[in-house]
């Protein structure tokens, strides 16, 4: 069995979720009460929070790639980013990524073709609903998707 890798405490609720899902699932699907191994790399958060306000992509990045080679180094064969916000640069850190990952945009988006929807709303941080990078992989597949104005962003 392949190793998964976590990059959380981006938004430690979302790391959390991830982790009782992924535990929740394995326990349906191998029954018995055993777990599956992982691991969780805890992000500082503001590794990656002060890059996005500045809008510091290369810097986000390299942050980012530096956490999942840690993530490597530990025996991960895969990873994903349990946060929405770094995905703004998920293309830059999965070229440069030494373990392939799962992308949160592209996983939401072949749920919602596989429920046939054509139209969702975005909530998020703020740079979430005005980054184009779930618009992107949501249009590949003519689903509309529907943010708040920015003045009920902020």
């Amino acid at each position: 069995m392949k190793t998964l890798g976590i990059i959380g405490g981006l938004g430690p609720e979302s790391t959390v979720d991830y982790y009782q899902t992924i535990i929740a699932l394995y326990r349906e699907r191998a029954g018995g009460d055993s777990y599956p191994q992982f691991f969780i790399n805890s992000m500082d958060l503001n590794k990656v929070r002060e890059p996005v306000i500045a809008d510091d992509r290369q810097r986000l990045t390299e942050n980012i790639v530096i956490e999942i080679e840690k993530l490597a180094r530990a025996g991960a064969d895969f990873g994903l980013i349990a946060a929405n916000t770094p995905h703004i640069v998920f293309d830059a850190v999965a070229r440069a990524s030494p373990i392939p990952l799962l992308s949160i945009v592209e996983a939401t988006c072949v749920a919602a073709r596989a429920k046939r929807m054509k139209r969702l709303a975005l909530f998020g941080t703020k740079f979430t609903m005005i980054g184009d990078f779930y618009p992107k992989v949501f249009s590949r597949e003519s689903i509309e998707l529907v943010a708040p104005d920015l003045a009920d962003q902020d």
